[in-house]
């Protein structure tokens, strides 16, 4: 962890770069969940948007535009988030003949970085998304009285009746693994199976207050917890993390395949 750029001084290039990208196994957090590698219980895959990417045309006119980059779960490693701006950065002054060329570039370098194959995006400025709302049972108006500020699987709890619901709430923090900076997210949670208890699932929610880790982890987290305390039949846990340094994260993991619509929240 020592080597992560995340919180340590770097120096700030504009000339093209692949070597800045920085990966993170993903089995290190998986080790402590009990997943084993060739086993896991779920896909899923990692939405990242950058508003911030910009590079020259041939001719040294400035180009901007945002990119939608997905990362399978399955991939053997996460991009750390400092690594992965200070490399869209590095196109600031760097020439393409056009767009198609920049994407097939970041395309083989974020494949080689994380080990699988990573899809890429890049629209113009005004074709982003408008702003969406969760759809679901919101939790933040349940009263609850809290003390401790670290996810307790013992609070998820589930009985009764088969349900088939979705529930999301905004009060997710939890803290970066690296620099202990705040990291706000909505998260949505969707199931099939017996009713999970909706205040105990709240307390767990926002149990990750003082939580340290990264954001693809925290959820992965959150849906071992439900899946081994709840028992559900299907399961989807999604997070739509608010951004740092122009890039928002949003993992996805699911019992069965999906292809999330990639959409934006107010905060994001």
């Amino acid at each position: 962890m020592a080597e992560i750029p995340l919180g340590n001084d770097v120096e700030y290039t504009d000339s093209y770069n692949p070597d800045l990208l920085f990966p993170i196994p993903r089995q290190q957090s998986r080790d402590g969940l009990g997943i084993v590698a060739d086993q896991l219980p779920f896909t899923g895959v990692d939405i990242w948007n950058a508003y911030e990417l910009s590079w020259l045309n041939k001719k040294g006119k400035p180009q901007v535009a945002c990119a939608e980059f997905r990362f399978p779960c399955e991939s053997a490693a996460i991009v750390e988030s400092k690594s992965f701006k200070l490399y869209l950065n590095s196109f600031n002054q760097t020439a393409f003949t056009d767009r198609a060329e920049l994407q097939a570039r970041i395309v083989k370098d974020l494949s080689t970085c994380v080990g699988a194959a990573v899809e890429v995006f890049i629209d113009d400025v005004d074709a982003g998304n408008t702003f969406s709302r969760l759809q679901g049972l919101c939790l933040d108006d349940i009263d609850i009285s809290i003390s401790h500020y670290l996810p307790d699987p013992l609070l998820l709890k589930s009985a009764g009746q088969k349900v088939e619901e979705t529930l999301y709430s905004h009060l997710l923090r939890s803290l970066c693994p690296v620099t202990a900076q705040p990291d706000w997210a909505s998260v949505e949670i969707a199931y099939t199976g017996c009713s999970i208890d909706h205040a105990g699932l709240l307390q767990y929610l926002v149990g990750y207050r003082q939580h340290q880790e990264f954001h693809e982890q925290c959820v992965e987290r959150i849906f071992n917890d439900i899946s081994q305390r709840c028992r559900p039949e299907q399961l989807s846990v999604r997070a739509f993390y608010t951004r740092r340094g122009g890039l928002d994260i949003n993992p996805i993991r699911s019992t069965k395949a999906v292809v999330p619509v990639n959409i934006r929240l107010n905060r994001q």
